[in-house]
């Protein structure tokens, strides 16, 4: 049990986080200075320019001030906006359009090394203005600025070398840590735990997936979070033929295989008829999250409906889904093939709000979402819908069944 004063401490410690608030408004306001000082030395060049008194030395060097100004307000914006994002709260940008993408995979490694070549990036045109400047700078003030260039990339150089075992450290700790008050007995797929003890009671409870012993190489890590994914076979995305699907977004897919949705908590939704592939690049997707760092977990529509089923059934509902939380990623597969009771759609129903902009979901369908009251019954379809498509990427695949056509061009033959 928590004890109800250190809790109330620690969320107290954890509110002071605000008081770094009011400095990133102000770092607002640095940023509308330099907005000022931007147009102040471009109008300058404008009339110089136009007076015919700007040399070419003089134009170089203005421009490269325009420069210098531009990169520092980047630096500013990365701060206000990273810094913001990762010390203070969420900002909530994912699925917007114009969402940057270096944030959404930000965290406190990523920034620090985005900041570090930030400031190289102005060192250096600090140093070529010296450079372009040379017959009026002192060779002490090029031997100094020399050497401080060369130290900024050092650091930078260190830095970017530490954060990369520090990330992957982190991404093994997560993969291997078992959740509290689980057992590590479980079975990988469908989760369920077997008695050790017939005599006991009380039901056993909840479990997860096995704690897997750590490894050295990354790739390990990967393997074996691919195989405690319970995928039913493995399929990798470069294996998938492109050819088959009349209608299909390359583009959108080749964004995905980035798994880079995992980490911004946006889903996927596949669409299309049966044979098209649908399973195939859910699954291709797990791996390449597999093998991003992330733990997946993958079953069936009618397998996730069995498992929140005996979760109910035994009074472990709400525990059950908090530990799906362990698993940034559940793929659905083969939704709308069986259709559901209101008290499944129900169920799914609280898959889906439960880790609604808190974790990602691959889902599968025969049928497109304004269809899926057909599966789930017209009480909980559109409540499921609006909040499995707000932050979703849908792929649409068109086409006839590949395995009917392989199986008749054989019949052909």
């Amino acid at each position: 049990m928590r004890n109800p004063t250190t809790t109330t401490l620690g969320y107290a410690l954890f509110a002071t986080r605000w008081l770094q608030a009011p400095l990133y408004f102000g770092l607002v306001a640095a940023q509308g200075v330099y907005v000022y000082k931007f147009f102040k030395e471009l109008w300058t060049l404008i009339l110089m320019c136009l007076s015919g008194h700007a040399t070419e030395t003089y134009v170089m060097l203005a421009v490269l001030k325009l420069v210098d100004v531009v990169m520092i307000a980047n630096l500013l914006i990365m701060v206000i906006v990273g810094g913001y994002e990762t010390f203070v709260s969420r900002i909530g940008l994912q699925g917007h359009r114009d969402q940057p993408e270096w944030l959404s995979h930000v965290n406190s490694n990523v920034l620090k090394v985005k900041l570090a070549t930030a400031i190289v990036g102005i060192s250096s045109v600090h140093l070529l203005q010296m450079f372009v400047d040379v017959h009026h700078t002192s060779r002490h003030a090029l031997l100094w600025g020399t050497v401080i260039h060369m130290a900024f990339i050092g650091s930078a150089a260190i830095l970017a070398y530490m954060s990369g075992p520090m990330a992957a450290q982190a991404d093994r700790g997560h993969a291997d840590r078992s959740p509290a008050g689980r057992s590590q007995d479980e079975h990988p797929h469908t989760g369920r735990v077997p008695a050790a003890q017939p005599e006991a009671p009380e039901p056993q409870a909840p479990a997860t997936t096995p704690v897997l012993p750590r490894q050295t190489s990354p790739d390990a890590d990967a393997e074996a979070r691919i195989r405690a994914a319970g995928f039913p076979v493995r399929k990798l995305l470069e294996d998938f033929d492109e050819q088959h699907p009349r209608g299909f977004d390359r583009e959108t897919l080749a964004r995905l295989g980035k798994a880079e949705f995992v980490a911004a908590r946006r889903n996927v939704v596949l669409v299309g008829p049966p044979g098209t592939g649908k399973t195939h690049l859910a699954i291709g997707l797990g791996v390449r999250a597999c093998q991003a760092g992330h733990r997946v977990l993958f079953a069936t529509a009618a397998e996730w409906a069995a498992r929140l089923s005996d979760a109910r059934a035994a009074g472990r509902l709400d525990a059950e889904l908090a530990a799906l939380d362990e698993h940034p990623l559940l793929i659905v597969d083969e939704v709308g093939y069986t259709p559901f009771d209101a008290a499944t759609a129900g169920l799914f129903f609280r898959l889906v709000a439960h880790r609604y902009e808190r974790a990602s979901l691959i889902v599968t369908s025969d049928r497109p979402l304004g269809r899926w009251d057909e599966v789930f019954g017209g009480a909980s379809a559109p409540a499921m819908v609006d909040r499995l498509a707000h932050h979703a990427e849908i792929v649409r695949l068109e086409g006839d069944s590949y395995r009917t056509r392989r199986a008749t061009s054989a019949w052909a033959d």
